[in-house]
């Protein structure tokens, strides 16, 4: 006989499971679809009305209903989501009206600047930095560079016109596929948040701290501006930056709300590999608390960013 008592069950009560409160049902199931006959539609609608797969459905919709409501949807970019060639899905959305601000690290710029003109980037960086020669690309450092001290000295453009203009001055060979780019040609504004000292341009003799600093500032107060216009509906995506746009978007949200426009009411997604503190907090928590919905989604930008796109335009035919 063991030494400790056991609790007896033979009084416990059950219940009928067709009373029971259950989550998941049948038809909320994903179906098979033919590969052969089946449309996007098809697919899309295949997908098991479960968690994340609902939940992009959600989403796909907050942001069809904000351009139909002329809310800001604001896509906030990291490096990887031009590294993982997803330009043109960006281009795409841009072209189509269903971005309406674009905003992106320093990092991202910086890759967007070398697939327009030399249609390659993302050096690799374990062989370059053993002798020295990691983010020494004179051209990238030239180009970047001295495109900020030129906007601004000689305009009030901010960090992302810049560089777009100089693009398309220079009538870069792959300009089809650059963000920057595409968003001046369209009239979005495109602005790059820098924090001097994390990109590969501010180690070269071209480096202006000066100038880097005013034109990524003159960003902040455009991104602050469209942020300012997220009031009862609207959208912003944050999709791979773990700290800079993050902590870039709650500042400018801070400001436009400390100016007393009625920012709140609005969806926030944030888009990674991994979750991170920064995210998880600054996109999807706290701008949304009380007013609005944040999601969360965890998994490759190359696959999540396409079929989000897709999705969103389903929803708008």
């Amino acid at each position: 006989m063991s030494r400790f008592r056991q609790l007896e069950l033979t009084r416990i009560r059950t219940i009928s499971i067709t009373s029971r409160k259950s989550k998941v049902r049948r038809g909320a199931f994903a179906h098979v679809v033919n590969a052969r006959t089946a449309k996007l539609k098809d697919f899309v609608d295949s997908l098991p009305r479960i968690l994340a797969a609902d939940e992009l459905r959600d989403l796909a919709s907050d942001i069809a209903r904000a351009r139909s409501k002329k809310k800001p949807v604001i896509l906030m970019l990291g490096a990887h989501v031009i590294k993982v060639g997803l330009s043109s899905i960006i281009v795409d959305l841009v072209e189509r009206r269903i971005a309406t601000h674009v905003a992106m690290n320093s990092a991202a710029a910086i890759h967007d600047v070398e697939t327009a003109m030399w249609g390659k980037t993302s050096e690799d960086v374990a062989v370059n930095i053993v002798d020295g020669k990691f983010g020494m690309s004179k051209e990238t450092g030239d180009f970047i560079n001295k495109a900020l001290v030129k906007g601004s000295l000689e305009s009030s453009d901010g960090y992302g016109e810049a560089l777009a203009k100089k693009l398309i001055a220079l009538r870069a060979k792959n300009r089809d596929v650059s963000i920057l780019v595409s968003c001046f040609h369209n009239n979005v504004p495109v602005t790059v948040h820098a924090a001097i000292g994390t990109d590969i341009v501010h180690q070269q003799p071209t480096m202006d701290g000066a100038a880097t600093g005013e034109m990524s500032f003159r960003d902040f107060k455009i991104l602050a501006n469209s942020v300012k216009d997220l009031r009862g509906g609207g959208v912003v995506l944050n999709i791979g930056s773990a700290v800079i746009l993050p902590e870039v978007f709650l500042k400018a949200l801070t400001v436009a709300r400390n100016l007393g426009h009625k920012a709140r009411g609005f969806a926030t997604a944030n888009f990674d590999m991994i979750r991170h503190y920064r995210p998880q907090v600054n996109v999807v928590e706290r701008p949304t608390q009380k007013h609005g919905r944040g999601y969360n989604f965890t998994g490759h930008h190359e696959i999540m960013v396409p079929l989000l796109a897709a999705m969103i335009k389903l929803k708008l035919t």
